[in-house]
This record gives C-alpha cells, sequence and structure tokens, in this order.
C-alpha cells in the first residue's frame, strides 16, 4: 500500500501526472461512447468546465503553466495492450465482448482532442469542441485533474509530519464511516467518486478500504483503471449527457418531447439486465414517467440523482405500481450528495420495498471537511458538461433547480415542452 503522506511530500518534480490513463475514467463514460460512436459519431459538440461554486476562485489557485502540462499529458495518453485486453475480454455485467471490435479499433487509435484554456474573473474557462465520440471522454480526466491540482495547491507548504497527521486523520474519518455501513443486511455501494477526487491515490486508497472492511457489501467502482487493478466490478450505466445532446439536436417541440426515450430506445438494443436503469430526471422525473412507453417500466431500476431523494424513490415506486410492475423486483441506485448518514436512513426507509443500491461519490473520495485551517480542502461542485450540440445549446433542467444549466430562453421553453412546474431548491454540496 502507497504511503500517501510521502508521496504528497514528493510532489516535486516538473510533471507528476495526475492521470496516466485513458481508463482512468468513469465505466458509464465507455458504455456511453460506444453507443454513440454506434448512433451518432458525426455529431461536433461542445464540453465546457462549470464551477457552481463561485466562492473557490479555482484561477487564483491552480497554477495555469501546471494545468496545461497536465492536459497536454492527457492529450498524449492511449490505451495500452493490457487496458485493451481487459476491456475486449474482461466480463462486464455478466456479459463477455461488452466492447465490439470495431469500437475497440477505433478506442485503440485514439488520442484526445485539443482543449481551449483562459481565465476569466479568477476562474478558469476550459473547453472542448469536437466529435461527441472523442471530446466526451475529457470530462473525467479533466476534472480529476483540477481537482487534485486544487489539493497539491493547498498541500504544497505543508510540511511532513503535517502530512502525515493530515492523512491520518482523513483516513480515521473514512474508516469510522464504513465501519457504521458494517453488517447492515442487503446493504450494497459501489465507489463513484472518481470525478471529483482527492486524487488518484486517495480514491484507490477509499477503494481498498471499502473492500477490506465491507467485503460483499461493497460491489464496486466506477473507476475502471482501478476495477482493472484491483480486480473489481466496474460499475455505470448511463448519464445526463445522452439526453442532453439528443435534445438539442431536435427539430420540433414534439422530438424534443420524445428524445429522452429515443436515448433509451438506442440503449435497449445494446444492453440488457442491470445495465437497463432509467435516470429520469433530466427534464424532470414526475413528467418523464407520466409520458414514459410502457416499454420502460419493465427496466431493472432508475437512478435518481437530484431534488429530495425520497420523494424520487417513492415517485419510481408508485410509477411501477400502476405500469403492473412488483416494486419489490426493481432497483433503485441513488447516487446525489451522499453520505453514511444519508445511505443509512435511505436503506432504511426503502429496503424491502425495492432492492437498493447506492453510489457513494465525492463524499467518499473527496472528504477532507474539517482537516484543514479554514476549510480550504472541503470539496465543492464542479462539473464538465456538454454545452452545445451542432451548435444548439444544451440544456438541463435536473429535479433541483439549483442545478438547472443552459440558456434562460431555451430552459423556458424545455420548461414547457416537459410539462415541468414549480420545483422545491435544494443547496448543492457536491
Amino acid at each position: 500500500m502507497v504511503d500517501i503522506a510521502t508521496r504528497v511530500w514528493n510532489h516535486k518534480w516538473k510533471i507528476d501526472p495526475i492521470v496516466r490513463s485513458l481508463i482512468d475514467t468513469d465505466f458509464y463514460k465507455l458504455l456511453m461512447c460506444q453507443s454513440v460512436f454506434r448512433n451518432s459519431p458525426d455529431t461536433t459538440v461542445t464540453f465546457s468546465l462549470i464551477n457552481r461554486t463561485k466562492s473557490i476562485r479555482l484561477a487564483d489557485i491552480v497554477d495555469e503553466g501546471e494545468l496545461r502540462e497536465q492536459l497536454d499529458h492527457i492529450r498524449s495518453l492511449s490505451l495500452s495492450r493490457g487496458e485493451s485486453t481487459w476491456m475486449r475480454g474482461n466480463t462486464f455485467y455478466g456479459q463477455r465482448q461488452m466492447f465490439t471490435p470495431e469500437f475497440m479499433d477505433w478506442f485503440e487509435q485514439l488520442r484526445l482532442p485539443p482543449y481551449h484554456l483562459e481565465k476569466r474573473d479568477g476562474q478558469y474557462a476550459l473547453t472542448f469542441e469536437g466529435p461527441w465520440p472523442e471530446v466526451m471522454l475529457w470530462e473525467i480526466p479533466a476534472l480529476a485533474v483540477i481537482m487534485e491540482l486544487r489539493s497539491r495547491a493547498v498541500l504544497h507548504d505543508m510540511k511532513r509530519f503535517e502530512l502525515q497527521v493530515l492523512y491520518a486523520r482523513a483516513m480515521t474519518q473514512l474508516w469510522e464511516k464504513v465501519e457504521r455501513l458494517r453488517g447492515i443486511p442487503s446493504l450494497r455501494i459501489a465507489d463513484f467518486g472518481t470525478r471529483r477526487r482527492h486524487s488518484f491515490l486517495w480514491q484507490d486508497w477509499c477503494v481498498q478500504a471499502m473492500t477490506e472492511r465491507l467485503g460483499d457489501t461493497f460491489v464496486g467502482t466506477s473507476n475502471c483503471l482501478i476495477a482493472k487493478n484491483r480486480d473489481l466490478e466496474a460499475i455505470g450505466t448511463n448519464a445526463h449527457e445522452l439526453p442532453m445532446v439528443y435534445a438539442a439536436l431536435a427539430d420540433t417541440d414534439e422530438e424534443l418531447r420524445q428524445a429522452p426515450y429515443r436515448v433509451l430506445a438506442d440503449w435497449h438494443d445494446e444492453h440488457s439486465g442491470n445495465l437497463r436503469i432509467i435516470l429520469p430526471d433530466t427534464y424532470g422525473t414526475e413528467g418523464f414517467l407520466a409520458n414514459a412507453p410502457d416499454w420502460l417500466a419493465g427496466w431493472t431500476g432508475i437512478r435518481i440523482d437530484s431534488g429530495a431523494p425520497e420523494a424520487g424513490a417513492e415517485t419510481a415506486i408508485r410509477w411501477w405500481k400502476e405500469r403492473g410492475e412488483d416494486p419489490r423486483e426493481k432497483l433503485i441506485i441513488f447516487s446525489d450528495g451522499l453520505d453514511e448518514d444519508r445511505i443509512l436512513a435511505l436503506h432504511k426507509q426503502f429496503a424491502g420495498r425495492v432492492k437498493v443500491s447506492f453510489g457513494w461519490g465525492t463524499l467518499l473520495t473527496n472528504d477532507f471537511r474539517g482537516l484543514t485551517p479554514g476549510d480550504a480542502l472541503a470539496p465543492f461542485s464542479m462539473v464538465c458538461k456538454a454545452v452545445a450540440a451542432n451548435g444548439r445549446p444544451t440544456v438541463k433542467l435536473s429535479d433541483n433547480p439549483n442545478k438547472a444549466m443552459g440558456p434562460a430562453d431555451e430552459v423556458a421553453r424545455y420548461k414547457r415542452v416537459f410539462g415541468v412546474g414549480e420545483q422545491e431548491a435544494m443547496e448543492v454540496v457536491v
């Protein structure tokens, strides 16, 4: 096991790469990339970094030269032989050859496209533009680089013993969380913390701790490189990116209204079983489920990623019952802003009524709250989203208006088309 404090102390080289592999990314990005490669390879998209926590002035913290070095290094990466073998030959979700030979031939030749970086009012304007299958793979490494460079900047002037004590406290804090989750019948947790992790080494340590202490309760990690290296299940399905881009490409209000279902129809053609998970909140869960085609009720489950999770779960249970499905045979995955208290409360409320699983993200892999002066390492909310497709702006409404994005006139249009009324605004922590 790596001595993380000593490793951080030794961050003195000209460049110490943060991302060392194209599969140091979330599994759902690779699944979606294959779907996009198959269905929309010629779509041009723009992705942009969005710091929701404006009080964190990243351009004042993270050195621009270091950031460019890290991004340039990522552009030099290609799939290694061992990584290709893992993707081509491993079993994912019980299925061999999840990734087609055509997709793998393309991926093995891929180098990520150029980026555009500038400073604006204390923040970094970081954008990527080009073919959708290429550009979409920037999202996770770009976020991971920014987050870790911020961590390195905060830790830079700490002495060796300060670092040892800091990481000892962080390890103890995580271990106490994990202890509380031990021995809970039917509890299932996966690591979803790649995007906003403290560092790669810290995420890897968290995964090892969960593996050792939780046993079968810990079902895997979204991080493909860690899954490969630690012989764990790679976990993930699909994300808001797909309906956002499909919707942006719609020419009429009716096409817009059908766009989220077209996404899942394409997904249905490609995947089965536990990969058939609905993410309904892109344009409001209530409206999505009310207008959903009957065949979607036969899918395995639903992921709840915004709004009040209790309300989202009750909505899903009610919808399944209305469609003649037994909720006890369905899976609900909670994945928004989780920590151990929320995990325990939601499991207690819904276990037995549905199958319950949790994607534990930032507050697993980047919880250093209260451990540094001024809470300088506290996690914050940052995303990298598709903001345009073929020159048209994208929109996300969410079940929490504080997570909405897009031009005001387009947001108003989407609310009208999808029948989204008043929503409860909730604090976005991470």
